[in-house]
């Protein structure tokens, strides 16, 4: 086997073989693979694309490339991933709902992508809370709070971790296949019983079309299900941010709310939902509505919150958190209000410039060696269909410095439009099953 002759081989349009996805797949790796390589073999396949059989070749070849976990917790092991949104810390409220609820939630996530905010960054926000656990450490975690949202070991999927890295700086995150691979070679690798997936479609998301959506949605399903993995989807809507927060502290600061009751709305509601459908999935609840009564249950009894707590405190973060959370975040030491210049209703927000803001006031990644600044961001977003009159605020911004909060104000501006009152579609807009099963390749 040859990495150029693999890379022509897509390049002409053809298709490699498992065998030659598996080999390249190992060269990821173990470092045959150069990083040149790598960023062309991910350029051939965001162009030229993958048939059915080989993107399960290359999605078991990925996971298959590092080791398999295997759980014996005496409940079943369930796991939920999104495709990338603006504004989304559903995990940080749905796994310790979850481990409320009596399963087991090793969440292996990953970091911010593009314009989209990544969990791990979102963890790391909290002082002292370290996602990067061994194998053992994850273990007794997962046994002790129920859930860990930690980064994949050395160990799990070593292949996605070199392709992850060089698609976030190469333009090819978007492709379907990629996306499908790196997401499922991981959580195949956690050895999971069930697994749901938000893929999320609209202005903030990578999928801007229902179409785009409803394929990669598919795509996800059927390549779990064919590695026998029980998945179903829910394509949601991500026309404007989830929560009304975007940035990794502020983010938490947004999840904290949701577990202590202190706020509901949009984030809460899609927690409940995913949850539920993990629930009946795994046969532990009779029907969607049982589920999230269950895991609404959890989150108003505290025991959601103090599951994070337990994670938290287990992964190096102070021990009482959950308690006096808004004294552990960091805060920006510049903060701007952005004001209407106009009066109208909030017609669209454009969620990717808005993420990209976020990424060029230091919340995100231009390149792989970027250290994250967890403080800054925007915040107190207004929602979709809201009233502003002008002069009212639209957001705030959380900078580390005057002229970027500046450049912040202006991009805010270009990204909220007002107008005419809006239709405003549902959150969850449609659910995908399996279209056909298979066996374990």
């Amino acid at each position: 086997m040859d990495a150029r002759a693999i890379i022509a081989t897509l390049r002409r349009g053809d298709e490699p073989d498992a065998e030659a996805l598996g080999w390249f797949a190992r060269g990821l790796a173990d470092g045959t693979v150069s990083d040149a390589q790598a960023g062309a073999f991910a350029m051939a396949v965001c162009l030229r694309g993958l048939s059915d059989a080989g993107r399960v070749a290359l999605t078991c070849a990925m996971r298959d490339s590092g080791a398999m976990l295997r759980w014996d917790l005496g409940a079943p092991v369930l796991d939920k991933h999104s495709t990338g949104g603006v504004g989304d810390c559903v995990s940080l409220v749905l796994a310790p709902a979850l481990a409320a609820c009596g399963v087991y939630v090793p969440m292996i996530s990953g970091r911010g992508l593009g314009h989209t905010g990544g969990t791990l960054d979102k963890m790391e926000a909290i002082p002292g809370v370290v996602t990067t656990l061994d194998e053992a450490r994850f273990r007794a975690v997962v046994a002790d709070a129920g859930c860990a949202i930690v980064s994949a070991t050395a160990d799990i999927a070593p292949a996605d971790r070199r392709l992850y890295a060089v698609r976030d700086v190469t333009g090819t995150v978007e492709s379907l296949d990629l996306i499908t691979a790196s997401i499922l070679s991981k959580k195949l690798a956690a050895g999971l019983d069930g697994l749901v997936l938000d893929v999320k479609v609209g202005s903030g998301a990578f999928m801007k079309s229902d179409a785009e959506a409803r394929a990669l949605a598919q795509a996800l399903v059927d390549t779990a299900s064919a590695a026998g993995c029980p998945t179903t989807a829910l394509i949601t809507d991500m026309a404007q941010p989830l929560a009304w927060a975007l940035g990794n502290a502020l983010e938490v600061g947004c999840a904290m709310q949701v577990l202590t009751g202190a706020a509901s709305g949009r984030l809460a509601k899609l927690s409940m939902t995913l949850g539920s459908a993990l629930l009946a999935q795994a046969g532990l609840v009779p029907d969607l509505p049982a589920g999230e009564a269950q895991i609404a249950g959890a989150i108003s009894s505290g025991a959601a919150a103090e599951r994070f707590g337990r994670m938290v405190a287990a992964m190096g973060g102070p021990v009482h958190f959950v308690e006096d959370w808004q004294r552990f975040l960091p805060e920006a030491p510049v903060v701007r209000e952005v004001t209407a210049t106009t009066s109208g209703h909030v017609t669209a927000i454009d969620g990717e410039v808005l993420g990209l803001t976020v990424v060029a006031l230091g919340g995100g990644r231009q390149v792989e060696t970027d250290v994250i600044n967890p403080s800054v961001g925007l915040s107190d977003l207004v929602p979709l269909g809201t009233w502003v009159e002008k002069g009212q605020p639209l957001a705030r911004v959380h900078a580390a410095r005057m002229d970027q909060a500046e450049a912040a104000l202006r991009a805010v501006h270009s990204a909220i439009t007002l107008g005419a009152v809006p239709e405003i579609g549902p959150l969850v807009r449609d659910r995908i099953a399996p279209a056909q099963t298979g066996g374990t390749p």
